[in-house]
């Protein structure tokens, strides 16, 4: 059995067009479906998506970044191993290509959990990671058509990706950049497991959102902690974004289980999402119909 969810980041909004959104996410499925089918792992599935999620422009992580208020594009990531437990993040991250390359590099050749800023710079250059030779020529500035929030306020997007392999494992990987009007040297939840990222035996659970709020209430490990204490995936993962709102904040999570359940509730007008479910049926979905 196998399944896999992933999300372009919530903060939707009714009035801009996402079909190129849907069409990309459901070409991301169909090839992590093809990856799966070949025994690939649920850890390299993940990181696979993210990479195709900020490779395409179209969602405000990786190539659709747009810069921070001193004009420099900050990128972050972290992916997390559900069977045994070990994570990679770099926040920060400025100059290259995948920022999701580089928290699998910090996860598989490091003693470490998270790179920041100029370290993570030097440890993506030393370990030969693609860089960034012209950056107003790759950055898209996806973010532009969402971002209503005043300068230094909370804006968000991010992109995600939970899988579950053949072999029963749990995996989750997520990253971004940012929009318009975030402070130098801001990081939210992204690159933090339990926070932005988290998998164990039981779930897989990425986020995306305000932050500062998932932050605050450790918003995936509490997905996975209330999973664990007895609560269904849809229970357990609506709880926590119900939680995040009553403090004010917006967002979604993806949370995946090992059984191949899949949720994602959001709290905002629309998140972007797709999914496979353990029948092989993949879909697509950006708000409630």
């Amino acid at each position: 059995m196998t399944a896999l969810i992933l999300h372009g980041g919530a903060g939707a909004r009714r009035e801009r067009n996402y079909d190129a959104e849907v069409v990309h996410m459901r070409e991301v499925v169909e090839a992590m479906k093809v990856r799966l089918d070949a025994g690939a792992s649920a850890l390299d599935v993940a990181v696979e998506a993210v990479v195709m999620l900020e490779d395409s422009g179209l969602y405000v992580a990786g190539r659709g970044a747009s810069p921070n208020l001193a004009g420099a594009y900050e990128l972050d990531a972290s992916i997390m191993d559900g069977s045994t437990k070990r994570a990679g993040a770099v926040a920060a991250l400025q100059g290259f290509r995948n920022p999701v390359v580089a928290a699998r590099a910090v996860m598989d050749r490091t003693p470490h959990v998270m790179l920041a800023g100029e370290g993570a710079a030097l440890f993506a250059l030393d370990q030969g990671l693609e860089p960034i030779a012209d950056e107003e020529a790759w950055f898209t500035r996806a973010g532009k058509g969402e971002d209503n929030h005043p300068p230094g306020t909370l804006s968000h997007g991010t992109v995600g990706c939970c899988v579950l392999d053949a072999q029963g494992r749990l995996a989750a990987a997520t990253s971004t950049a940012g929009v318009f009007g975030k402070m130098p040297g801001r990081v939210g939840d992204t690159p933090i497991p339990a926070a932005g990222t988290w998998a164990d035996g039981n779930v897989a659970v990425s986020g995306t959102g305000q932050g500062e709020y998932f932050i605050r209430v450790a918003a995936c490990a509490q997905t996975g902690w209330r999973v664990a204490a007895g609560q269904s995936l849809a229970e357990a993962s609506r709880a926590v974004i119900d939680e995040i709102g009553a403090l004010g904040g917006d967002g979604g999570l993806i949370a995946l289980d090992r059984h191949g359940n899949i949720a994602a509730p959001y709290n905002s007008q629309g998140m972007k999402r797709a999914w496979l479910n353990p029948a092989g049926e993949i879909g697509v979905e950006v708000f409630e119909r």
